[in-house]
């Protein structure tokens, strides 16, 4: 089994979904940092949650999801592109309450004013954000009240992580028009197929194939699998993208930070590469030349 995001459809009915899982990626992203253990299965299902969402966009960007919180949970994030690449990252104080805990439910209930951030970004045209109050215990229960309110789009999804895999299930009953309402009879597949995705367990969630899912859960459904596509992990950071930080703090500031720090050093948060800029570097950035 491989990092891999598999769509599939109920032939003749408005109804489709994706199945995620990811190992290689998530011990990937785990690897940078030593987090407990219920940040380790936030993560895992903020990643799976964020390539499940990716599927249903059609353009070319990124979509990434994003928790913030006051107090010593600072904030969370999980990214992935229209090339299915992803990363995640957290940030938070030691606190005894994360290494006690061992699932996400834990960290999300004790959380202080949290908010989820939906955010869309696409190659070219506008920037889109949903915000979400966080009043489920689970970040599945979150993402469908987003999509019952905002999208009114009817959906069902499933997630769940360890520290070595994690996997998700989104299934969608989507708009019709008037056409498709006259050959589609079967008002009671929806609510079969909802209470069938409640039966599927974690443990099947993060270990099953995706084939093997979809035949324990809709066996008696025409389900149509097309090609399943490759995800990986995948950073955009760049010197180009600090140095582009280093402009919009200003010259003065960097003057400052090179008093304590020359050269000037930046790590990346999500895949711990560092960039670094001698004054000369730094200083060249803004036309200005040593003195």
């Amino acid at each position: 089994m491989s990092e891999l995001r598999q769509r599939f459809y109920i032939e003749n009915c408005p109804v489709r979904g994706e199945v995620v899982h990811l190992e290689k990626v998530l011990q990937t992203i785990l690897a940078q940092r030593d987090y407990p253990q219920a940040i380790e299965v936030l993560l895992g299902e903020m990643l799976s949650a964020t390539a499940l969402l990716a599927s249903t966009l059609k353009i070319k960007g990124r979509i990434s999801l994003q928790i913030q919180a006051a107090g010593t949970f600072k904030w969370a994030m999980a990214e992935c592109d229209h090339l299915g690449q992803l990363r995640a990252s957290a940030d938070y104080e030691e606190d005894p309450r994360f290494f006690q805990a061992k699932d996400s439910s834990t960290i999300l209930t004790s959380l202080v004013n949290p908010v989820l951030f939906i955010n869309i970004e696409p190659e070219f045209g506008e920037r889109y954000q949903g915000i979400i109050a966080l009043e489920h215990p689970t970040l599945a229960g979150c993402l469908m009240q987003y999509y019952d309110l905002s999208a009114q789009i009817p959906t069902k999804i499933r997630l769940a992580s360890t520290a070595k895999q994690s996997g998700g299930l989104l299934i969608q009953l989507l708009p019709r028009n008037s056409e498709e309402e006259q050959h589609w009879v079967d008002e009671d597949l929806w609510p079969r197929l909802t209470l069938l995705t409640e039966t599927l367990k974690p443990e099947e969630l993060t270990e099953l194939e995706a084939t093997e899912i979809l035949y324990r859960l809709y066996n008696e459904e025409d389900v149509r699998l097309p090609e399943a596509e490759h995800l990986s992990f995948g950073c955009t950071c760049s010197k180009e993208r600090c140095a582009n930080a280093l402009i919009q703090i200003g010259v003065d500031a960097v003057r400052e930070t090179l008093e304590f720090q020359n050269p000037i050093t930046m790590d990346c948060q999500f895949c711990s590469t560092r960039y670094t800029f001698t004054a000369e570097e730094a200083f060249g950035l803004f036309g200005k030349h040593l003195s």
